[in-house]
Formats: structure tokens, sequence, C-alpha cells
């Protein structure tokens, strides 16, 4: 209920704006949810970081009768966004963990007697029954539900504690729910209005198209030296932070970048409060040039001259990294989003996905991390195919949009096996993903080929003279340049877009950059040689030793390590040293006869996780269910391909 007759004027509301938070205007889309909440309209806003969504409901708790509840995850941001609106003089408090039984019975306290308008609570504290029982004594005219896409087992940051927030509608019938969300796919925007039940709700999109941010992947073979580089070639333009996985992480980063003289600081969750505080303060204040964070950090701050923001680390998520970039130049100013990938940093997302309690966590976790594997590794433009995983069309792009579009590859005619393949995908009734289809075209006589009858398809071996690899490489470039979507909702079975169509059916050439591998980490590829090195076949290499060097060539002849041992008179493990010694020099060995690319995956996971300086903990880790050699091998690509750390020592 409103104080007034009636939604109050955009009279009234635009003098709130303007005398108590400083605006002269609203940002797009702002004016028309203020409206839709005042007028007592359930709203979902998807509303990408840094376009205000936090004005949308902490204007009309001003307006309305009674209190707005914010719900967030995030401690830090409710004491921000407190200690932001108190300095305006809007009566908000916050109730969470971080305070004392006493403190927290003073603010329930302010809440009964109606001496606070916004009250910020975690989604846990808000659902137990003393906390409904205090919100069941006041009126509380607002629901504002932060972080949305949490309650959705599809979003990016599932919490089940957000699946409680379900009751809020029969706990509640007369309060407005509204729902906001920096990023969320089609998929969790729906679940997110099914979950939360808003009756009617009018819906509100911004557009998820950054154009003052660059886009650049670049690959993480000497990262800190990459990142050195690219800070000195900034100058002194602007800070900056640097997101890494790991708390280690952070601090060696950014001792090494102090060690360069740069002014940078960690920050992360093993910080005490204070240290966090006055590290942020710093940030904020200028007085730090480069924050170097994991992921939590960001949430809520409004810095609006962030000039560059760079993943150290691939990120588990798409929405993730569109919303750690996004604290990149929110004053509208040009600013660059900088990724550092490798698939080693895949794999060991993999490793802790199958660490995952279901099968359906796996299964999504897995979906996410493809789609980041599957953007980092796009040779199409990155701001279309970020914004088409948000359902949105780009129609125009910048040269200066991402590095693809700055330096175009060279292009080949892919017309023919296009069309095989999209035939096959056609054939088979658009039910399968791209490895069946694979399978398909080069006449694997697997049994479920043979169940559904696919070895009679007229596709059915027709690409037999190409490798898997090659397949597997065109099945990723054409859904990376739309002539295919996968249907999540089929687990991602491949269809045909009316682009894949035109091809098939108009006979459209297909134009493709030429591809590049990703079947093996990106540190062990370049090591994956088959031809012979120059020292090689001028009679032998220094850098090994004349024993191995023997042991190569008889692995050069075709023979595996046990063939070569039983040759040799020496034992397994004795050749597998041999092997691995010849790995971690550089000599031109096809790794894949030896570790199986999934496998190399799993064991690059291992060592990132415990190191590598010993195999036991690596087989430990691994539960035996990898050999010593296997493991050798891998720590022998990964060295080879080692670069100092900031601090000195290895890094794989």
């Amino acid at each position: 209920m409103l104080e007034t007759q009636g939604p109050p004027t955009d009279g009234a509301v635009l003098d709130h704006l303007q005398r108590i938070f400083g605006h002269t205007a609203f940002r797009p889309l702002q004016q028309d949810i203020v409206r839709s909440i005042l007028g007592g309209q359930d709203v979902f806003v998807l509303m990408p970081t840094g376009g205000g969504k936090s004005l949308c409901y902490q204007l009309p708790a001003l307006l309305l009768d009674g209190v707005t509840v914010v719900v967030s995850p995030l401690i830090a941001l409710m004491k921000d966004q407190v200690d932001a609106l108190r300095t305006r003089g809007i009566s908000a408090t916050f109730i969470n963990s971080s305070l004392d039984s006493s403190e927290i019975g003073r603010r329930q306290g302010a809440v009964v007697r109606g001496d606070v308008r916004i009250l910020y609570v975690a989604p846990e504290r808000l659902m137990t029954p003393g906390f409904l029982k205090l919100l069941s004594s006041v009126n509380v005219a607002l629901f504002a539900i932060d972080e949305a896409h949490c309650i959705s087992e599809w979003g990016h940051d599932f919490r089940p504690e957000y699946r409680e927030l379900t009751r809020l509608r029969d706990l509640s019938p007369s309060s407005t729910l509204a729902a906001f969300t920096a990023t969320a796919t089609a998929r969790v925007q729906a679940d997110i209005v099914s979950q939360l039940r808003l009756h009617d709700a009018a819906r509100f999109r911004a557009s998820f198209n950054r154009p003052n941010l660059f886009y650049e992947v670049r690959p993480k073979d000497n990262a800190f030296a990459e990142l050195v580089h690219l800070l000195s070639e900034m100058g002194d333009g602007g800070s900056g932070i640097v997101y890494c996985l790991t708390r280690n992480g952070t601090e060696d980063v950014a001792s090494g970048l102090r060690a360069k003289g740069f002014a940078a600081a960690a920050y992360h969750a093993g910080l005490t409060s204070e240290e966090r505080r006055l590290r942020q303060e710093a940030f904020s204040a200028g007085d730090t040039r480069i924050i170097v964070a994991t992921i939590a950090f960001g949430m809520g701050i409004d810095k609006p001259d962030v000039r560059f923001v760079v993943h150290y680390d691939a990120p588990k998520n798409l929405e993730g990294f569109y919303q750690e970039s996004g604290r990149a130049g929110r004053d509208g100013e040009p600013s660059r989003c900088v990724l550092f990938y490798s698939y080693a940093d895949i794999a060991k997302h993999e490793y802790f996905i199958a660490q995952k309690a279901t099968d359906a966590e796996q299964r999504i976790a897995r979906q996410q991390l493809r789609a980041v594997a599957d953007w980092a590794e796009s040779a199409t433009c990155r701001r279309r195919r970020l914004l088409d995983y948000f359902d949105e069309t780009l129609e125009e792009t910048a040269a200066s949009c991402c590095d693809v579009c700055r330096e175009p590859p060279s292009l080949v005619d892919r017309t023919t096996q296009t069309q095989m393949f999209l035939s096959c995908v056609k054939r088979t009734g658009e039910r399968f993903g791209s490895a069946y289809i694979v399978d398909v075209l080069r006449g694997s006589a697997s049994e479920r080929i043979r169940r559904f009858g696919h070895d009679r398809l007229s596709t059915y071996g027709i690409g037999r003279d190409r490798s898997k690899e090659e397949w597997t490489q065109l099945a990723h470039q054409l859904l990376h340049s739309g002539y295919v979507r996968r249907a999540a909702e089929e687990f991602n079975a491949l269809k045909l877009t009316d682009q894949g169509n035109a091809v098939l059916f108009d006979r459209t050439q297909v134009l493709l950059p030429a591809p590049a591998t990703r079947q093996q980490p990106a540190s062990i590829a370049r090591r994956a040689r088959i031809a012979p090195t120059e020292a090689n076949s001028a009679g032998g290499s220094p850098r090994i030793s004349a024993t191995a060097q023997r042991t190569l060539t008889l692995f050069g002849d075709g023979l595996g390590p046990e063939e070569i041992a039983e040759r040799r008179a020496l034992s397994v493990r004795t050749i597998e040293g041999h092997l691995a010694e010849a790995i971690e020099t550089d000599e031109a060995i096809d790794i894949g006869r030896l570790v199986s690319p999934e496998r190399q995956h799993a064991i690059s996971a291992a060592i990132a996780d415990v190191g590598g300086d010993l195999l036991k903990p690596i087989f430990e880790r691994l539960g035996g269910a990898y050999t010593y050699g296997e493991i050798g091998y891998v720590r022998a690509a990964l060295r080879g391909a080692a670069t100092p750390s900031p601090s000195g020592g290895g890094q794989g």
C-alpha cells in the first residue's frame, strides 16, 4: 500500500531521484522498472553489471508504505550499500553473521518500530522461523531478490538456500516481488520466474553489449611475462583487476607485480575483514592501481575508471566471465578484457566438476565449462559469440571489437566437408551430439550406431578418410559460426540453423578459419609432434642421454614402451623414464601414443592441484587410476612448457 492514493507521480519519483540520489535522469529501463514496482507489479530484471540495478529497488523503497527487504548472498555488498544509503540520509540496515547477537537484536527492534526503510538480509537467515516471525509483525512492501540466478540449478552460481525463496509467495502474498540478476541465459530467466512464482511479471532486459570493451584471448604459455608486457603497454592508464582462481595465485601474482614496480595488492577470503577493507579502499581511492583477486572481489564495487580486467586463469562459466570483465569501463571509456587461456585450466575445472555430488550438477557444470572453451577457441567475433550466449543478436561490430576482428584469420573453403556433416546431422534426425555424428561419418562399428540403423545411411563412412580430430574441429567451428546449435534441453543434440540449412539446400559456400587443435592441453600439444626434429634427423640430440636416445629411436620406429623394454632387456619403468626425459627436453614425441587426451587432462588437473615435485601425491590424488608412467609423461610435458613464475619458481 502506498503513502498516497495510487502510485506516486513521475514528478515525485524524479524529485527523489535528484534530491536523494543526485541523478538528473534515469538510465535505460530504470524508470519503467520503478514505475512497475510502485504500481504493485512483480518484476524480473536482467541488467548487466554497471547498469544501475540497485537504484531500481532503492528508489521505490522510499515511496512505498512499508519496509523493503533486499535478499543478497553477499555480506560485503550489504555493508557497502547500507553505508552508501546512510550517507544519503536513508534509514537502511543489514542483518547477517558479521554481527553479534546483541547488535542483531537492536537492529531487529528498529525494524519492528518502523525505523528501517531498507533491510538487507541473506536468504538462509530470511527463511528461518524466527526471522519470518519478525517480518510477519511488519508490513513488507517489497522483496527485492538480488543475484536471482542463484535460485536456478541452471544458473552459474546455484545456491540451495535460494530454493527456500519459493515459499515467499505463500508467506507474504500481498508483497511485491522483484528479481534482479546481471547474467542469465533464457533458460535461467524462465526458471527464476517459475521458481519465484512472479505473477504477471513485467520483464525488463537491458542489452549485454558493451561497445567500449575490447575482448582478447591470449595463450597461457608465459602468462606472467605476458601480463607484465600488457601492463607496460598501458603505461599509467588507469587501474585494473587481475582475477585468479586461488588465494595462492593472487598472492604470487601480486608479489611478482610489486617486484616489477607495479602498485599491486592481493585480495581473497584468507585475509582478515580489516585487511580486505583497507585494500579495497586503497584500490577505490587509486592508491593501489592493481588488485589481484579471487572472483568475489568487485561485487557491488562502483569504480568507474577500471581500464582493464584480466582473467589470469580460465573461468568456470561465461556468466561469471561476463560479470567480472564487465567491471571494466563503467564510465563508458575504452577498456580491455583479457583472458589467458590454456586447456590445462579447463582440465583442472573438469577435475573438480567430477567431484560434484550428482550427475545433474556435473552435467550442467560441464555444459557451462564447454561454453568457455568454445568461446576462447573460437575464430569468430568474440563480442558476437558472447552476446549469442545470452540470446542477444549483434547487428554490427567495429574493427576494434576484439582480437579476432582486429586481425581476422585466413579462411579456407570447407563447403564439401560441411555439407557432409550437416547432411549426417539431418539424416540422423537432429537427435545426437557431435561425437556421435563424427562416429557415423567415420564408419564406426559401434553397437549404438547399428541399433539405430545409422550404418545404413548414405552418410555412414563417407568421412573415414579424415581423422576424428579433424571432424571434431569442424563440428566446433560450425557451432561457433552458427551453422548448427546445441539444444541443451535435448542433451546437447545438434540442430541445423537457417544458416546451416542454406548450406545444405541452397549450396551456400562455407569459408572457415583454419582450425587449431583442442584435443590436448596447450602446453602438451606443442610437444605432440610427429615429424622428427632437425637434431634427431641429423643423428641424435645432445640434450638427452645416449641410452634415452636409443629408446627414442625405437619409439620413433613405432614400438611401445613394453616392446622397447623387451628388446633392450630393461625394465618398463626405465624406458618410461627415457621417454619422459625426451619429452621434457622438447624432443619430437607423439605423446598421444602414450597417454590419451582425456587422461592428459585429468593428470594435468591433479598436478595443478597438488604440485609436480613428487609423483606419489599425484598418483594418490588420482586414486591410483593412472600409472606412474603416464603421470611422468604429462609432468615432463608440463615441465618442458614451464616458464618462471613471478616468485622465481617453476610454473606449469
